[in-house]
C-alpha cells in the first residue's frame, strides 16, 4: 500500500507536468467555460427568467462544466500513454495499472481545481454573491471534489476504451453535451416535456441542486444524498471498468 501511493503521488506529478508543457490545452479547458459563462450571462441572462438574477443561478452549472472538460482530457492522456509504450516502462519498474490511472486523475483534479477557482474569481466579478454557511461552503466543496474525481475515473476508462487519441478526445463532447439538458442554465420547467424525465434524473441535475442550495444557503432536501449516490456508483463502476481495461490492454 505504501509504495502504490508513493507510486500514485509521483504519477501524479507527472501529470501535473505535462499539463504544463501542454498550455494550449490547459488554458482552453480554463478559459472555455468562463467565456461560456460571461455569453449566458450578458447575451442570454436577460431573456431568461430563473426568479434570482442569472449569474447566481448559472454559476453552478459553468462550474460542473468546467470540471467535466477539465476532467475529460484524461482520457486523451491516458490514451496518449498506452499508444506510446510507457505504459511497459512503468511495468517493468513493478508500477501496476491503478497507481498509473490514479496519476492521471490526481492531476485531473488538481486542474480542476485551478479551473474552478478562476470560474469563482470572475463569477465574483461580474456580481455572483453566496451566502454560504462555513459548513455549506464545505459541503459544496466536498460535492464538486467527489464529482471531479468520479468523471475523471470514468474519463480514464474511456481514454482506455478508446484505441488512439483523437477518438478519446471525443469523450469531450459528451461531458460538454451533459450539463445542457440539465438545470444548469435553464429550469427544467421550461424544457419540452418530453425532456423532463431525464434532465430531472440524470447525474448533473442533482449536483447542481445541491451546489445551487449550498452556495446561496438554501434548502436542498436530499439532493445531496441523490448527487453522492450518482458519484459513487460512476466511482465505483469506472474504477472496476478501468482496472478491468487496463488488464486487456497490457496482457
Amino acid at each position: 500500500m505504501s509504495d502504490a501511493l508513493t507510486a500514485t503521488g509521483t504519477l501524479t506529478g507527472r501529470g501535473i507536468r505535462l499539463s504544463r508543457r501542454n498550455l494550449d490545452a490547459v488554458i482552453t479547458s480554463m478559459m472555455l467555460p468562463v467565456m461560456l459563462m460571461l455569453i449566458f450571462v450578458y447575451f442570454f441572462g436577460g431573456a431568461i427568467d430563473t426568479g434570482t438574477r442569472y449569474v447566481t443561478y448559472v454559476v453552478p452549472g459553468v462550474l460542473l462544466l468546467c470540471a467535466g472538460f477539465g476532467s475529460a482530457s484524461t482520457a486523451v492522456s491516458v490514451s496518449e500513454d498506452m499508444k506510446g509504450g510507457i505504459i511497459d516502462r512503468f511495468r517493468s519498474l513493478d508500477i501496476g495499472g491503478t497507481p498509473i490511472l490514479a496519476g492521471h486523475v490526481g492531476a485531473s483534479v488538481a486542474r480542476n481545481l485551478l479551473a474552478t477557482t478562476l470560474v469563482f474569481g470572475v463569477a465574483f466579478l461580474i456580481g455572483f454573491r453566496p451566502s454560504a454557511t462555513p459548513v455549506g461552503w464545505l459541503a459544496a466543496i466536498g460535492l464538486l471534489l467527489a464529482f471531479i474525481t468520479a468523471i475523471s475515473w470514468l474519463s480514464a476508462a474511456a481514454g482506455l476504451l478508446a484505441k488512439t487519441p483523437e477518438a478519446a478526445g471525443g469523450f469531450t463532447f459528451f461531458m460538454m453535451f451533459l450539463p445542457y439538458p440539465s438545470s444548469a442554465f435553464v429550469p427544467i420547467e421550461t424544457m419540452p416535456g418530453w425532456l423532463h424525465g431525464f434532465a430531472r434524473h440524470q447525474p448533473v441535475t442533482p449536483v447542481i441542486e445541491s451546489l445551487r442550495g449550498l452556495l446561496l444557503d438554501q434548502p436542498v432536501g436530499n439532493a445531496p444524498w441523490i448527487a453522492l449516490a450518482w458519484c459513487a456508483g460512476l466511482l465505483t463502476l469506472a474504477v472496476a471498468a478501468s482496472g478491468s481495461l487496463f488488464r486487456l490492454r497490457t496482457r
